[in-house]
This record gives C-alpha cells, sequence and structure tokens, in this order.
C-alpha cells in the first residue's frame, strides 16, 4: 500500500502540474472576460431565475432539484476536510486561491451549463448531457467524449463513494467508537436503497437534504465568525498576507513550501470543492427542465458561489480564528477541534456535518456515474455500476485518508482536462447563446412567472 501511494503522490504531482494550472483558471478568466464579467452582473437575475416558473420547459426535474443535487454532490468533505487539508499542507494562503478557483470557476459552471443543455439527448432513464454529450455532438469528438466519461466514471469511485465514506468511517471510529467495517456497511445499504429509485428519488432527497446540511453548517460556522470579529479579521488578513509571501514553516512541513506549491494546493482543493471545470454539475444540469439553455446555466453558475465563497469561507475562517492548527495537524479533525475550541460541546454539529455532506456528495456522484457508464458501455450496464459503487463505498471506508485524497486528486484532473479543451473550442456557442437569451429577455419573451 506504501508503495502505491507513492506512487500515486508522483502521478498526481505531475497531472497538476502548471499546464493544467493555467488551463483550469485560464478557462474561468477566459469566459470572465468574454462573458463581461457574468457571474458578477448577472448573479441577482441568476437568482430570480431560480424561483421562477418555467411554462415551456422540458426535463426530468427541476432547476431547483438541479442546483440542490449538484450541490449535494459537490458540498462533500472537500468543503470540510479538503480545506483544512490546504491549511495543513499550504498554509493560510492556499485559501486565497481556492477562492481564485471558486470566483473564476462561476464563468466556467456557466459555459458547462449552456453547453449541456444545448446539446442534451433523450433517453431510456430520460434527458442526459454533460460533457461527454457536448463534446461528440458540439465538437463531433466522440472519441474525446469517450475519454471524459470514462475518466468521470473512475473518478466517481474516488471522489464520490471512497474519499466521502473514508471520512464518515473516520468520524464515526474516533467519536462513536463505531468499527469501520460496520458504518461502511451502514452506509452501503442505506445508498443502495436510494440508488434503485433512480434520479427521482435521487433529486427528492437532494431538495430537503442539501438546504438543510448546508444551513446547519453554514450558521453554525457564521455566527461563530461573528460573534469573533476580532479574530475573523485576522484570519482574512493572514490568508491575504500569506497568498504570495509562504511562511518558513506550514502545517509542520519543515522548511515551508513555495508559493507554486500554495497556488497548487489551494486551486486542486477549490477544484474538488466546487468541481469547477470537471463537468460534473452540468452531467445533471442536463436532466432540468428549462426553456433555454442559458436559463439553467445561469443557476449552474450559483454553485460555486454557495459552495466555495460561503461554505469554504466559513470553514477556513473558523479554523484560522484559532492556534488549533498550528498543534493539530490531522486534516480530518481539525475543524471539529477549532469549534470545541469555542464551544466545547458544539463539536457534535461538524461531527454531523461530514456526515450529511459526504453522505450526499455520495449519492450525488453516483448519478454522474450512471450517466457516465450509460455513455461509455450501455445502459444495461447501470446495475452492475450500481452494485460495484456499493462495493468501492465499503472499500472506502476502510481505506487510509491519504490513499484516498490522492486517488481523487489524479481522478478530478483526468476529468477536466478534456471538459476544458471542449469549453474552449466551442466559447462561440456560448456566446451565440447568451446573446440570444438575453436578446430575447429584453423583448420579455422569457419574462420570471411566480412560483
Amino acid at each position: 500500500m506504501n508503495a502505491l501511494n507513492s506512487f500515486l503522490e508522483i502521478v498526481r504531482e505531475w497531472v497538476w502540474g502548471l499546464p493544467l494550472l493555467v488551463l483550469l483558471v485560464g478557462t474561468g478568466l477566459f469566459y470572465t472576460f468574454l462573458l463581461r464579467g457574468i457571474q458578477f452582473s448577472k448573479a441577482i437575475h441568476a437568482f430570480k431565475v431560480l424561483y421562477t416558473r418555467d411554462k415551456h420547459s422540458h426535463g426530468d426535474i427541476s432547476q431547483f432539484s438541479s442546483l440542490m443535487l449538484s450541490i449535494g454532490a459537490t458540498v462533500g468533505i472537500g468543503n470540510i476536510i479538503g480545506v483544512s487539508l490546504a491549511i495543513v499542507m499550504g498554509g493560510a494562503g492556499s485559501i486565497f486561491w481556492m477562492w481564485i478557483t471558486g470566483v473564476v470557476g462561476m464563468a466556467t459552471k456557466y459555459a458547462e451549463g449552456v453547453l449541456s443543455l444545448k446539446y442534451r439527448e433523450v433517453g431510456k432513464f430520460g434527458y442526459k448531457g454533460g460533457p461527454m454529450y457536448y463534446i461528440k455532438n458540439g465538437l463531433h469528438m466522440p472519441k474525446l467524449a469517450f475519454v471524459f466519461a470514462l475518466f468521470t466514471l473512475i473518478a466517481s469511485f474516488g471522489i464520490g463513494s471512497m474519499t466521502q465514506a473514508n471520512a464518515v468511517s473516520s468520524i464515526l471510529l474516533h467519536h462513536a467508537s463505531m468499527p469501520t467495517w460496520l458504518s461502511g456497511f451502514i452506509i452501503t445499504a442505506i445508498t443502495g436503497f436510494i440508488l434503485m429509485g433512480g434520479i427521482k428519488s435521487i433529486s427528492k432527497f437532494s431538495d430537503y437534504f442539501a438546504p438543510f446540511m448546508v444551513l446547519l453548517y453554514v450558521l453554525t460556522t457564521c455566527y461563530i465568525v461573528l460573534t469573533h470579529p476580532s479574530a475573523a479579521l485576522d484570519a482574512l488578513k493572514l490568508i491575504v498576507s500569506q497568498a504570495f509571501h509562504p511562511q518558513p514553516v506550514l502545517g509542520g512541513v519543515v522548511g515551508g513550501v513555495s508559493l507554486l506549491t500554495i497556488v497548487e494546493i489551494g486551486v486542486s482543493k477549490g477544484l474538488f470543492s466546487n468541481e469547477a471545470g470537471m463537468g460534473s454539475a452540468a452531467i445533471v444540469a442536463a436532466a432540468s427542465k428549462s426553456a433555454h439553455p442559458v436559463k439553467q446555466a445561469l443557476i449552474t453558475m450559483l454553485q460555486p458561489l454557495i459552495i466555495t465563497m460561503v461554505v469554504c469561507t466559513s470553514t477556513a475562517l473558523l479554523v484560522l480564528m484559532t492556534p488549533v492548527y498550528h498543534q493539530l495537524h490531522d486534516a480530518s479533525l481539525l475543524t471539529y477541534e477549532s469549534v470545541r475550541y469555542f464551544y466545547p460541546n458544539g463539536g457534535w454539529i461538524v461531527f454531523a456535518s461530514i456526515i450529511f455532506f459526504a453522505y450526499s456528495t455520495i449519492v450525488g456522484w453516483a448519478y454522474y456515474g450512471e450517466r457516465s457508464i450509460e455513455f461509455t458501455f450501455g445502459d444495461r450496464y447501470i446495475f452492475p455500476y450500481r452494485i460495484l459503487y456499493l462495493i468501492t463505498i465499503f472499500i472506502g471506508s476502510i481505506t487510509k485518508l491519504e490513499f484516498v485524497w490522492n486517488f481523487s486528486d489524479i481522478a478530478n484532473a483526468l476529468m477536466a482536462i478534456p471538459n476544458l479543451i471542449a469549453l474552449l473550442l466551442l466559447h462561440k456557442v456560448v456566446v451565440a447563446e447568451t446573446k440570444s437569451y438575453f436578446s430575447a429577455l429584453q423583448q420579455g419573451v422569457y419574462a420570471p412567472h411566480a412560483r
């Protein structure tokens, strides 16, 4: 296992090198300028679209459900343990680069949403889309589409099942003395029950579960931040000051880390937290009921705003407001102990949030994997995939965290590369659809209707 983990670390460093960082952030910046800062100028309109009824829409789930499902699939341990891990590995400055990934990632997510609706198809199990379909139907490159779907399939076992199950089993072992095999069995059984209901069962679960778990965690962390304003301000200053000036010692690493390493850590963990550039959210966006690709794209664009800029930031501030991160370098326990620093009996909220976040990601990524297996090998393999997915949940529950994180980082990168290439090559389509929508909006064609 040690040899395998060492190999994965080498691969991770290679795939997450400077070229991918430039491609990832560069694509977001490209769309930010190309669409004239749409994530800023149209944010309010996006929220209006979220809460309006579309009389001429077609799809399997509502626009709200698509956002909740994508948030549920994305708001996993990357928003708690992933943020803590970024601070441990790269110091406070890594959070700044996580913010950059989130802000430019909104433009990337928008482009993914447009293309997903533009090139989606209708199949046996309803509407289907995502990068594999806009690569196939938009770029006419079926081989590259197959590569993306295959990488997504592989990633579902890392970022979706193994990583999340590992976090749940670890915290249950630490706080409830529950054996990892038992927690793994329970998670596997409950997930299997939900997956048998398909996309409507999964979306119904996310509609109720995602808002509750996000509010529980964010309200708790925000309460601590707001009741300790001076400590919060110091934490913000620390993030900005260390973003370009690494400290000699970060996270217990003697000799410190380079600026490039901090950027790499912040960007990679930012991607893990909001999945901007990976194309995963575009898969579920394709199933939404929307009369125009831009309407759903605007909603998809909100995901990094909610996840990275709100959830991840609240985690980072909480950790950096305490001296705990100087003493404890176990990322899986850092947020928990930070809450306990302020409120000794409040750790249960982090305990519950990690379980909620991780489990919602397990369920959401199962859907991504199903769509990928359907694209690559056909719908008859969906059921065998579900069985294999459930098996990997159990395996992840009893596997070391370091191995699982390295595996997930590699899978993320392999998904992002073909998707980002497609986004850049199809930019004219995104611009044309955007102009079409806002031109029609001015004429009252897509005027909002109250629910």
